[in-house]
């Protein structure tokens, strides 16, 4: 009797490769290299999302004059401190509840005789339509494109609409913080290109030329390391001409700080080139005739780009979280630019706070924008890595 040659009944078998997974397999090996880094950074669910408040952000930047109500400078110094107002779609007519399009309650205002507080009371028997689209104050778009329709707004543009509130001087304040996004997440992304590759340039030629170059090259970063920052500021704000503007004035001295802000970078970059200089890929390089700086900018400096995309990505909210700390002490921006360091200026007081806690919302913004630029460092640097794909 033949014996079955049929293997056991609890025996595995090796899973057979289908299309979909020869196909996939096939994508990853023929991928070039960005390709790969995005397949990995899509699976990293925070770094998504982040991405994707990032890039609202920057579009919010890029067309604050339309997105924003009102122009900065308009003031209703009847409605000091003005409340948020609220949206309203549905209201009451002739004993029925029916749709009427956007709108939100006017204020009625009570001084009290003896503290001359302001109260304001929401008027429920009047209304103030708000449309989209809505035709306001003139604009230039980018200094250049003429227009006057903004996205959200009263119809009639003489009355006055806070959604989010109001300051000290009856200013929009949603339209303030739209004009400071621009101002607060593009004002310092100069100066960190400009650390970045200063850091990357300097601290690749020390460690891969050693020697003397080294020795000059870090005397000169522990020379920079050794300025205290704060006192610089102080120092530039009283130095630079008063004829400047401030954001003119701000903006240089963001750039000189940036000459400084290259250090820790370049110490970094100089200790992997350190280490891979040796490396038996960057003797092979050397040996198959590749030149100095196809050796460092090809072979060297891909192998730690996680750890630069990190630095970059981390170094921007850095610059931000120095523009409003010092916009928030009076060292940095100042009025009339509007950024969101010159509006938590008005925060300062414990006493506007506790009346108008609405002021902290440009402090808000600051998280929101710093936590979505670390996720995104994070979910690159993770991308980026080799090892972790």
């Amino acid at each position: 009797m033949a014996q079955s040659t049929l293997p056991p009944a609890d025996a595995t078998e090796p899973p057979v490769p289908t299309d979909v997974t020869l196909a996939a397999h096939k994508d990853v090996r023929s991928a070039r290299q960005w390709k790969l880094v995005w397949w990995a950074f899509s699976r990293h669910r925070l770094a998504v999302i982040g991405l994707v408040v990032l890039l609202l952000t920057y579009l919010v930047a890029l067309f604050a004059e339309f997105l924003a109500p009102f122009p900065t400078s308009r003031t209703e110094a009847q409605y000091t401190y003005a409340p948020p107002q609220r949206l309203h779609v549905m209201a009451e007519e002739n004993g029925e509840t029916r749709f009427v399009g956007l709108y939100v309650h006017p204020f009625t205002r009570t001084t009290d005789p003896d503290t001359l507080r302001l109260t304001y009371h929401v008027d429920e028997s009047r209304r103030i339509p708000v449309g989209l689209f809505v035709k306001g104050e003139p604009y230039r778009l980018w200094g250049l494109i003429p227009g006057d329709r903004h996205l959200i707004g009263p119809i009639d543009k003489s009355q006055p609409v806070y959604l989010i509130g109001g300051d000290r001087n009856g200013r929009d304040l949603l339209s303030r913080l739209v004009h400071g996004t621009r101002v607060s997440m593009t004002i310092g992304l100069i100066g960190v290109a400009f650390a970045f590759g200063l850091g990357v340039l300097l601290g690749g030629i020390s460690g891969y030329f050693g020697g003397r170059v080294d020795t000059i090259i870090q005397r000169v970063v522990e020379f920079f390391m050794s300025i205290p920052t704060l006192p610089l500021w102080l120092g530039l704000a009283a130095a630079l001409p008063s004829g400047w503007g401030p954001l003119r004035r701000y903006f240089a001295i963001t750039v000189i700080l940036a000459m400084i802000a290259w250090t820790d970078l370049a110490r970094v970059t100089r200790g992997r080139f350190l280490s891979l200089r040796e490396e038996m890929f960057v003797t092979a390089a050397k040996l198959d005739g590749n030149t100095r700086p196809r050796v460092i900018f090809g072979h060297i400096l891909p192998s730690f780009t996680s750890h630069l995309v990190a630095s970059l990505t981390l170094s921007i909210p850095g610059m931000i979280l120095a523009e409003t700390s010092l916009s928030f002490l009076g060292l940095g921006l100042q009025a009339p630019v509007v950024s969101w360091g010159v509006l938590l200026q008005e925060a300062q007081n414990i006493r506007v706070v506790s009346t108008a806690p609405w002021l902290l919302i440009p402090g808000l913004a600051v998280v929101v924008a710093v936590l979505a630029l670390n996720f995104v460092g994070d979910g690159l640097r993770d991308a980026a890595d080799p090892y972790k794909r």
